[in-house]
């Protein structure tokens, strides 16, 4: 056996600081004095044997302990790790076989002072390792994480990024003096045979997967990938439905179109052959009836029970409406005087109106998931804080390249990174730190308002900037250490470890700068740069400044000294100029700013719109029969009144909600009136011009005559006023609060619309006649004009002429109709085809107007962030941490579950691509069991008052938290847990200790029942970056999935507490997952009710109330169609206008529907002509040429959100509407069409025997 000979023994001599270098010596190991014992078995437990000879002394293994503190902090997590870490540097302090492995390569002489003797102070040595131990101890520690800073922790500790590091060079930095740790050089020389005559120190190892010793387990699945087994795949993309390698559904559609064509085309023409074989005449109409034949002979045959119950019913409502009419043109003044204290009284609730401009409140109803979680958070651990962000360009500066002294690859750095253009930007930094606003006499400064974690300790900011790697100063910035012939570290060398150990106090290069934030907290690269690929940080192409602003829950006080603030910082960075910055911008309140920006400017346009529409309708509304008598036979007074009155009715319905304390939104004051308008003048067209077209009977007064015209035409009118009312309150079951509140709006105003038109404007038309009459002139009613009636009967209007004897017989022949049912059906198949390609969500950057600072940042925002928001897994109040099963649920260390909630999220974040979870979440306790080990230096607590004592204090009341036995190595349970737990949370970090949680988890620990209990906690983690709203969707979706699993594997779901995702966007995002329910059900209601009103008023004519419905079905779907082709996406906004174009569609099918049903002519041919000539005119120049005008004006427009969402979508509505209105459902009546009522047949004989009417209708 060889003697064992040491090559050092003590120290000697100071290195540098506080480190000191250890004293030749080739003996024989010492014996350990006994006040080495604890020190020995802490550290090197596999020395501790026999009389403990060594070749250190005490002062040696104290040093040791010092210097193993970061590691331990980091590594310990995983104990077989940290077992092999510890071999490494016990066997080269103490092994008493030294002399096998070390190799002394250099001294320099040193006067011990005290023993006044003269020794050799080493300076330099060979360290012989096992490659196969430096290869197992590196393979056992390298996928230990960090779970404070979301890294690995090999990171922090290897001085190279993770993927470049390896064994070797993992152990060269650790022995190298540049390190800032180690005092001399040691040169560690691999080999697994002897080299030189030297043994290496090839000692046993442990794998990750190995306990260290019984009471330990193996490292968590977390640390050791080789525990968890394979690393999670995301399951395969769902396979697309595909026919003949194209879209099923395109495939469906174009089987059955051309199935349809065919089938139909057969059946039109083996009519025509069956009517040239029994018809001589070719020029004989064809009479539908033929087809169909159903009561194809007229008036044979009995009258049915339904039939008469339609007509009494059509005979109830017709004398209802023609006393009616006739009482208001009798009694115009207290039925005007009426109308105007209703209306007043309906908006003296006005003055308790209140408008919702929250966008929480907006889209997310009180009820929903989302707000409920954001609920509990914001109570449970204060509300997510306010940012103000900036994202800086260079474009005047080009990469640079650094070259690392002494040796190493050139590093090339992005252009914002350059040091002139750093200075720059921590001037304008340090300008908006420094901003003051006032409000209500206070100064308001940024440190009155930002997130300071470590107050009032360190009342530092938090600003997440690359230069709080530099503590934000100057000076430190320019901090080099070189000669006149090299610079050895500069800001390129400090800024290239902080970026891989941002949590670092020592960046153990030669400027020991720390790399921690002033605020006390890390600063994640990832947060703070742009731009850059992979992980290559250095390559970054933009900075990125964010300030976290408090925000104040239940203090409005408080906010609007931060609203005042942030307001300042706005107006400071648009005034900003610096020729080599670009700055794109965003504060807290800038998407507000700009949404109200944004109403007001368009308020101009919406008013161009409301006017040009009501230009058009004053003067439409005129039959002007000569130019002489212009100014009496228009109607400009009662155009105005007309849309007064359906502007009051909007007035009655915000005054009547805001009574009962329901508020406005938006979405009320842009839409609503257009709405009514459409409806309320269509109404007032059908009145005046079926008014200009009749003739007053034989010894018929006017008010007998205005009656029977109202009897004829307001059935129509309240069938679609009704039936849009009951459709819109029905849209109130809605749980989208903006689809909700516009409904329970247009319902209110539609109605109140209605009933002042049967009543105040029909008492206006009558005085407006009589003004007429009387030759008055219009508006200046006092003066009389000259020019007399002509006796001459009325020409009709030139477009009442044009459907009556071009349009309509022209649509209406022949080999005209098979082509328009042909094309819609076409188009119709189209638009189902395509209806499930279109985008859900809103892009937020729709919402801004064109010319927005906040577009520009939205454009820089998607190019170079590299992190989306934060996401906090939020374990809600119930769950036991004290006990071992309750800590193992949730932990990602050492001992903890496979499926533990930290490990969960882990593997979700090794998927990022499929789960969109971007990181590791930080974990505070993992952290914990780290901090409250007793090897660690964290847990420190004075021996006479049980104080805690931070980890720089130096005092020797200090004494450990726990005891250095087996029990206290374990992790603290029951009462312990919870004594240390405040500790934990309330210690800064500090060299000696980096582990202090107060600037990490402060706010992540709820604490109850006095601090006796932990109640709801949160594990914070970020989603990756998140661009478009399905992104945003699915990042949600896929959150929520993940939490329900882990919700479901630690079995907690009975006991009343869940995990929940919350994320700041969830509340705006929710009602995606939902919307296409929401739309089915928001617009099957609709149709649903109005086919049973139609059904009703109609008088049960059951057949017309269908063909209305699928013709309105044709029309929504054609929407979707539009909505596709146009890059519509479908949201609150568009969903709205879809329950909105159900009610205009309404209006352009009904009328003419109803003429059909009341037309006595004798084909169904006929019916639709007269149907068609009569209501057409009045719809088209009603609906069509008013909104026409209106809409187009939208289109210029400043915001985006009206050009898409308004013009876009009103002027497909009007469009769409027109033309089924007006040429499909005609011509599909013409085929299908109810047959004649023969109850309403006789009675209309009845009623017209001996008139002018009887003559022109059946002879």
């Amino acid at each position: 056996v060889l003697p064992q000979l040491c090559v050092w023994y003590g120290e000697c001599g100071v290195a540098s600081g506080d480190k000191r270098y250890n004293c030749a010596y080739d003996g024989p190991p010492i014996a350990l004095p006994e006040d080495g014992y604890d020190l020995m078995q802490e550290l090197c437990p596999g020395l501790f044997f026999g009389n403990v000879s060594a070749c250190c002394d005490v002062r040696q293994l104290q040093t040791l302990k010092n210097n193993l503190q970061l590691p331990l902090q980091f590594l310990s997590r995983c104990p077989s790790c940290f077992y092999n870490l510890i071999n490494l540097f016990c066997e080269l302090t103490c092994s008493p076989n030294q002399s096998d492995f070390l190799n002394v390569t250099s001294t320099i002489p040193y006067y011990d002072p005290i023993l006044k003797q003269n020794k050799s102070s080493i300076t330099e040595l060979q360290y012989f390792i096992g490659e196969r131990f430096a290869n197992a101890m590196y393979n056992a520690c390298k996928d230990v994480e960090a779970p404070s800073s979301n890294v690995k922790a090999l990171g922090l500790l290897c001085g190279k990024d993770v993927k470049d590091c390896n064994a070797t060079n993992w152990i060269e930095y650790m022995f190298s003096k540049d390190n800032g740790q180690t005092p001399f050089s040691i040169i560690p020389i691999f080999s697994d045979v002897p080299v030189h005559g030297m043994n290496p120190m090839n000692n046993a190892t442990k794998g990750c997967n190995e306990s260290m010793d019984d009471s330990t387990g193996p490292c968590s699945c977390q640390d050791c990938s080789i525990v968890c087994g394979p690393k999670p795949q995301p399951p395969p993309l769902p396979t697309p439905w595909l026919l003949f390698g194209l879209d099923a559904v395109y495939v469906i559609m174009w089987i059955s179109y051309m199935g349809f064509l065919l089938i139909f085309f057969a059946l039109v023409f083996g009519v025509w052959c069956y009517r040239r074989r029994h018809f001589v005449s070719e020029y004989t109409p064809i009479d539908s009836n033929i087809a169909f034949s159903v009561n194809s002979h007229r008036d044979n045959g009995k009258i049915t029970w339904g039939e008469r119950l339609g007509e009494r019913f059509e005979n109830g409502l017709r004398m209802t409406f023609t006393s009616w009419g006739a009482f208001c043109v009798r009694n115009p003044r207290p039925v005007i005087l009426f109308s105007v204290v209703f209306i007043a009284m309906c908006c003296s609730g006005f003055v308790y109106v209140k408008a919702t401009t929250n966008p929480v409140d907006l889209w997310s109803a009180p009820s929903s998931q989302a707000r409920k979680e954001k609920e509990y958070f914001d109570t449970h651990f204060g509300p997510f804080f306010r940012t103000e962000q900036l994202i800086i360009q260079a474009p005047n500066s080009h990469p640079s390249t650094y070259s690392p002294y002494p040796s190493g690859a050139d590093v090339p750095f992005g252009p914002p990174l350059s040091k002139e253009i750093l200075h720059q930007v921590l001037d304008l930094q340090d300008a908006i730190v420094n901003i003051t606003a006032s409000f209500d006499n206070e100064t308001v400064m940024l440190k009155d308002i930002c997130l300071a974690p470590l107050a009032p300790y360190n009342n530092n900011c938090t600003i997440l900037s690359v230069l709080n790697y530099f503590q934000n100063s100057h000076s430190v910035l320019d901090h080099t250490i070189g000669d006149e012939f090299f610079v050895y570290a500069d800001y390129h060398t400090h800024f290239l470890y902080c970026v891989r150990a941002p949590a670092s106090l020592n960046d153990t290069s030669l400027l020991h700068d720390p790399c921690l934030g002033t605020f006390g907290g890390p600063v994640f690269p990832w947060l703070v740069l742009g731009g850059y690929d992979d992980d290559n940080y250095n390559n970054a192409t933009a900075l990125v400044i964010t300030f976290p602003v408090n925000n104040y829950y239940n203090d409005s006080r408080k906010l609007m000294k931060a609203l005042a603030w942030e307001k300042e910082f706005i107006n400071f960075l648009k005034n900003y100029g610096n020729p080599n910055l670009t700055i794109s911008f965003s504060a807290e309140r800038s998407i507000e700013d700009e949404i109200n920006r944004e109403s007001k400017s368009d308020i101009g346009t919406v008013l161009i719109s409301y006017t040009v529409m009501f230009v058009y309708i004053s003067i439409a509304l005129g039959h002007i029969q000569s130019c002489r008598r212009l100014l009496v036979d228009s109607k400009i007074s009662l155009g105005i009144a007309g849309i007064l009155i359906v502007l009051s009715s909007v007035a009655c319905s915000v005054g009547i909600f805001s009574y009962f304390g329901i508020p406005l939104t938006l979405i009320v004051i842009e839409v609503i009136p257009f709405l009514v308008l459409a409806i309320g003048v269509d109404n007032i067209f059908i009145i005046v011009q079926t008014l200009q077209r009749d003739e007053r009977l034989q010894g018929e007064t006017l008010d007998k005559q205005i009656g029977r015209v109202l009897g004829d035409v307001a059935p129509s009118m309240f069938l679609s006023s009704f039936s849009e009312t009951v459709a819109f309150f029905l849209g109130t079951l809605s749980t989208m609060p903006a689809v909700r509140t516009f409904s329970l709006f247009a319902g209110m105003a539609v109605l109140i619309d209605f009933i002042l038109q049967v009543t105040c404007f029909v008492s206006l038309l009558g005085l407006d006649i009589k003004r007429q009459e009387r030759n008055r002139l219009d508006i200046l009613c006092c003066i009389k004009s000259n020019e007399e009636m002509s006796g001459v009967q009325r020409p009709e209007s030139i477009l009442f002429l044009f459907f009556k004897n071009l349009y309509s017989p022209y649509l209406l022949k022949d080999w005209m109709r098979p082509i328009v049912i042909a094309v819609f059906v076409g188009v119709l198949s189209f638009s189902t085809a395509v209806m499930h390609n279109v985008e859900i969500g809103l892009d937020q950057s729709l919402s801004m107007p064109d010319d927005s600072y906040v577009m520009d940042y939205f454009n820089q925002l998607s190019k170079y962030l590299h992190a989306g928001p934060p996401v906090y897994f939020v374990l809600e109040e119930g769950h036991n941490y004290t006990s071992l099963e309750g800590q193992n649920m949730v932990c990602g260390g050492m001992g903890c579950n496979n499926d533990s909630l930290v490990q969960q999220v882990f593997n979700a974040a090794e998927i990022g691509s499929y789960t969109r979870i971007g990181y590791a979440p930080s974990s505070w306790i993992d952290d914990y069991f780290d901090w409250v080990k007793p090897q660690s230096s964290c847990c420190r607590v004075y021996n006479t008052t049980g104080q805690f004592c931070n980890a720089s204090v130096t005092d020797p009341s200090c004494t450990r938290c726990r005891p250095l036995t087996q029990e206290g190595k374990q992790r603290p349970q029951g009462k312990d847990f919870m004594t240390f737990l405040p500790m934990f949370l309330l210690d800064n970090p500090n060299p000696k200790c980096g582990k202090g949680g107060h600037a990490a988890y402060n706010s992540a620990v709820n604490f109850i029942n006095n601090k006796s209990d932990v109640g709801a906690t949160y594990f914070m983690t970020y989603h990756t970056v998140l661009k478009t709203s399905s992104d945003f969707i699915d990042a949600m979706k896929k959150a929520r999935v993940i939490a329900d699993n882990i919700t479901e594997t630690m079995g907690i779901k009975e006991k009343n507490y869940r995990v929940f995702p919350y994320s700041v966007f969830y509340v705006f995002y929710e009602q995606y997952l939902t919307i296409v329910h929401d739309a089915i059900f928001n617009l099957c209601i609709s149709l649903g009710s109005i086919f049973l009103v139609t059904t009703l008023l109609l008088g049960f004519e059951v057949w017309a109330a269908v063909i209305v419905s699928i013709t309105i079905a044709m029309i929504i779907i054609n929407m979707f169609g539009v909505m596709w082709l146009w890059g519509i996406s479908l949201n609150a906004v568009s969903l709205v206008n879809l329950v909105m174009s159900c009610g205009i569609a309404v209006e352009f099918c009904s009328h003419v529907t109803r003429a059909f049903t009341v037309s006595t002519k004798g084909s169904r041919v006929e019916r639709a002509e007269e149907a068609l000539s009569h209501m057409g005119s009045s719809v088209f120049s009603g609906i069509t040429l008013t909104k026409f005008g209106g809409i187009v004006v939208l289109a210029f427009s400043k915001s985006q959100i009206f050009k898409i969402f308004y013009f876009r979508m009103y002027l497909a509505m009007v469009l769409l509407g027109a033309t089924h209105g007006l040429i499909f459902l005609p011509v599909l009546l013409s085929y299908i069409g109810p047959s004649v009522n023969k109850a309403k047949t006789r009675a209309t004989q009845e009623r017209t025997r001996g008139t002018e009417r009887e003559r022109l209708l059946y002879f």
